[in-house]
């Protein structure tokens, strides 16, 4: 499991990284949309592997519904947080390549912050 949250990390550290190497921030927004787009779905994809430890998925692609559907039974309040990454990371950046930084911000925080309670949830006692 520990694993798997650091992976989710590492996800996480990669978009970062493109955001900050390669889409060239000028003022409120990115100038590269392809590095925009890469790093939504890199932070998003790392939302998916922990959200995998924590709900006990098995390998294969399932959808936003699915993850929904369990974090619904689990917690109403991670699923809001989810909901809002999955517009943010996965709608607004990696499909439509949105280059405006506070909202890549905003979507890279709420991720963590997803990831730090996955952490917290499937932490060893």
């Amino acid at each position: 499991m520990e694993n798997s949250v650091q992976e989710a990390r590492r996800y996480l550290d990669n978009a970062k990284e493109l955001l900050r190497d390669k889409a060239r921030k000028e003022g409120k927004y990115y100038q590269d949309k392809k590095y925009v787009k890469l790093a939504g779905h890199a932070a998003y994809s790392g939302v998916l592997i922990a959200l995998d430890v924590l709900i006990g998925a098995k390998k294969g692609r399932k959808s936003a519904e699915w993850y929904q559907e369990n974090l619904r039974k689990i917690d109403r309040k991670a699923l809001d947080v989810f909901n809002s990454i999955y517009n943010i990371l996965h709608l607004s950046m990696a499909y439509d390549g949105e280059r405006n930084v506070i909202i890549s911000k905003e979507g890279l925080e709420e991720a963590e912050e997803l990831i730090n309670w996955v952490e917290s949830r499937t932490a060893v006692a």
